[in-house]
């Protein structure tokens, strides 16, 4: 194993193995953390084990911990950032299919600028949009509703998922659309029967990308959501900047590894599809 590992490329194994330890040494104090006791954690070493494994503050973090006024853990925020999530992602992803089959494919007057502000809006800070989105949920009756989140998330995240599309779309050949175009199908038939069995990759992407984005978003929902509508990041905000009684690590630490639990598990079923989808609609034919 070791006859052909050359000095440059033992160099390259130890930097690799160096950041690899970098990046995964904050996870590794957050897990060590959430099951050590208070007294461990005051009169213990910040990197060591912990003296003796307790998962109470992992219960405390679901249940009982307090995240402003009321003391009823993360549970309810979580399911408000799944309910939140889920929906924004689904839309956002087939929207950005459509848009981005129809600007690709659907050359029409006009679409060149379509999807210029379409790119323009990927670039469009979240600080833009908070006073006239503010104004567009109070006349639809949706301020402080999760399903205003949700709008708010499709909105914003429709023209990155379009963007995604639109790249991977301009890869098929045209010929192939021709053809069926010739055969006799129509609008939706070419989307559904053509280029939606080939997509598989691109949505990958999308859904990582969508999920990751709406998931670990705090500005809207602070802004967009008050109380029992708030998602997790808003609450583990309030959670760790509560100052009433003593301040209990192990608890936060499980909270915010129970807040980053989603996007770890979606990583890791599907990180590997990531970069492949993203480097599909790189090269044409």
């Amino acid at each position: 194993m070791f006859k052909n590992l050359t000095v440059g490329r033992a160099l390259v194994y130890a930097a690799l193995l160096l950041m690899a330890i970098y990046y995964l040494l904050p996870l590794y104090v957050m897990l060590t953390t959430s099951f050590k006791s208070l007294d461990d954690i005051r009169e213990g070493n910040m990197l060591a084990l912990p003296q003796l494994w307790q998962g109470g503050a992992w219960s405390k973090a679901w249940a009982e911990a307090c995240t402003g006024v009321e003391c009823n853990g993360m549970q309810g925020f979580f399911w408000n950032s799944i309910k939140m999530t889920l929906p924004a992602v689904a839309i956002s992803t087939l929207l950005g299919a459509v848009n981005g089959y129809v600007v690709s494919m659907w050359r029409f007057r006009g679409s060149d600028a379509l999807f210029t502000m379409l790119l323009v809006g990927c670039f469009i800070p979240f600080q833009v949009v908070l006073l006239p989105m503010a104004q567009l949920l109070g006349l639809l009756g949706l301020a402080n509703t999760t399903a205003g989140l949700v709008l708010v998330h499709v909105v914003y995240g429709t023209a990155f998922t379009t963007l995604f599309f639109r790249n991977f779309y301009i890869t098929v050949p045209d010929e192939l659309v021709k053809a069926a175009r010739i055969d006799g199908a129509g609008f939706w038939t070419i989307f559904f029967r053509i280029l939606l069995p080939i997509s598989g990759p691109i949505f990958v992407v999308c859904i990582i990308w969508q999920f990751t984005q709406i998931w670990n978003d705090f500005l809207f929902g602070v802004v967009f959501a008050s109380g029992e509508s708030q998602p997790i990041t808003v609450a583990l905000n309030n959670l760790v900047n509560t100052s009433t009684g003593v301040k209990e690590y192990n608890v936060d630490m499980a909270a915010a590894i129970i807040a980053a639990l989603p996007t770890l598990f979606v990583y890791m079923v599907a990180g590997r599809y990531f970069v492949r989808g993203l480097t599909a609609g790189a090269v044409k034919g």
